[in-house]
């Protein structure tokens, strides 16, 4: 896939951003016609959002995307563990998405009780240990593991994906995409 498809996707989500931010989002209320026809056609999603489970950043709302656009993949703090990756790699080599944005926030609480060095127990600690104390660089870790992944690996050395991260400031609604190469 070429770059100009490429930079299509990202300007897809950059345009959806714009309008979530203006308060000027894509009516999508009736919704029936597009969920028959994705009953019937099965989903292609052109992007796969990794990000956080936070309520607060819903990808689908913050991107303004309607049903069927994009494939999310939420857990505390965005982290890429085999659960995450696989489905982000399901999504690329079986559902042709060409595009993971691996989406990360301000004011994470995952991020913050990382940094914090308490003892969360068993399952959270599971999480935490993947977490980075720092917002970006825990985008950036997130990105570098899925890269290694040998599927998506795969497509990105074909031309065919890109894999990028970007922060959602809770307080404007803005999306910063932190590196489109």
């Amino acid at each position: 896939m070429s770059d100009t498809m490429l930079n299509k996707e990202i300007k897809l989500l950059k345009e959806g951003n714009r309008r979530f931010v203006s308060g000027k989002s894509n009516d999508i209320a009736d919704a029936s016609n597009t969920r028959r026809l994705l009953f019937e056609n099965g989903q292609s999603p052109f992007a796969v959002i990794l990000g956080c489970s936070d309520s607060r950043v819903p990808p689908e709302i913050i991107f303004d995307q309607g049903l069927g656009q994009i494939f999310t993949v939420r857990n505390a703090g965005n982290v890429a563990d085999a659960v995450a990756t696989g489905s982000v790699e399901y999504a690329v080599e079986h559902l042709h998405a060409t595009l993971v944005v691996v989406l990360g926030h301000t004011k994470c609480g995952a991020v913050a009780a990382a940094a914090s060095g308490a003892d969360f127990g068993e399952n959270i600690g599971a999480i935490i240990a993947e977490i980075k104390s720092d917002v970006d660089e825990n985008i950036k870790n997130t990105v570098s593991k899925l890269k290694e992944s040998p599927i998506l690996k795969k497509f990105k050395e074909d031309g065919a994906l890109q894999i990028i991260g970007a922060k959602y400031d809770l307080k404007t609604g803005v999306v910063t995409f932190l590196d489109e190469n």
